[in-house]
């Protein structure tokens, strides 16, 4: 058994500090580097680059909705031919910084609204993957497990990576239930751990309902930015070891 752990991160921007980069380098495997329309700063970002190359850690480009003052959190209708040019100008921004840092890009994962949009809306999706084929047909696009999105991306020719989430609660149906809902994001560190070792033994996770859904997952997200982050990624990664579960990159 093996999984990639991945998180977002680079997304301090000038005097404000968002997540323990440095903490979080130590504990998974793929890195999910903010490419400056959500958040980061040049220096920043390829500070994290630098990081990321040292400990042996895997780089995406965390492409985002031009959403500086949301955080990428907010809807938006972009015209194609925006949503194409944007996400092409944030990968290749991120690529010569990479490259200074010594490393590669090697997938995308876009951000926050971006990413829950082209899940489902098969417009934007198309926007996204044209990007990448244009830019770089060999990089590999994270996905929401289950979403449409994965049989989209693979017809257009792209490596597809699902992804599961540690810290989020899920439907019944195995989609994530809103961060608007109460219990949608999880706190405990011990039973997030649990949850992920039943995901990666069993492809199954238990619903907010109580039931069981099937969630297939080739990453799993632990993200960096909320309060115990560390301490949670930590005890994902701790428990599935203790398994004999590999914590490995997928690309």
């Amino acid at each position: 058994m093996h999984i990639d752990l991945n998180s977002d991160l680079g997304e301090s921007l000038g005097a404000w500090t968002m997540g323990d980069d440095a903490a979080m380098l130590g504990i998974v495997t793929s890195a999910n580097v903010a490419c400056g329309f959500h958040a980061g700063d040049a220096a920043g970002i390829l500070a994290t680059l630098r990081a990321a190359k040292d400990r042996g850690v895997s780089v995406g480009a965390h492409v985002a909705y031009p959403d500086l003052a949301g955080f990428g959190r907010r809807n938006m209708d972009v015209a194609s031919s925006d949503l194409v040019a944007d996400v092409i100008y944030q990968i290749g921004a991120l690529q010569g910084l990479a490259t200074a840092a010594g490393t590669r890009v090697a997938y995308v994962k876009p951000h926050g609204a971006l990413y829950n949009t082209i899940a489902h809306d098969q417009r934007q999706a198309g926007d996204v993957i044209a990007a990448i084929r244009a830019i770089d047909p060999s990089l590999a696009l994270v996905v929401l497990a289950g979403s449409p999105l994965e049989r989209w991306a693979a017809d257009a020719g792209l490596r597809v990576v699902a992804e599961a989430f540690a810290d989020r609660a899920y439907t019944p149906q195995g989609t994530l239930v809103s961060r608007r809902e109460p219990g949608a994001v999880l706190h405990d560190a011990a039973e997030v751990a649990r949850r992920m070792l039943q995901l990666v033994r069993e492809g199954t996770v238990q619903a907010i309902d109580g039931s069981t859904t099937r969630v297939r997952a080739d990453s799993i997200c632990v993200h960096g930015d909320s309060p115990g982050a560390v301490a949670m990624a930590r005890a994902v990664r701790e428990a599935l070891e203790l398994e004999g579960v590999v914590i490995r990159p997928f690309a």
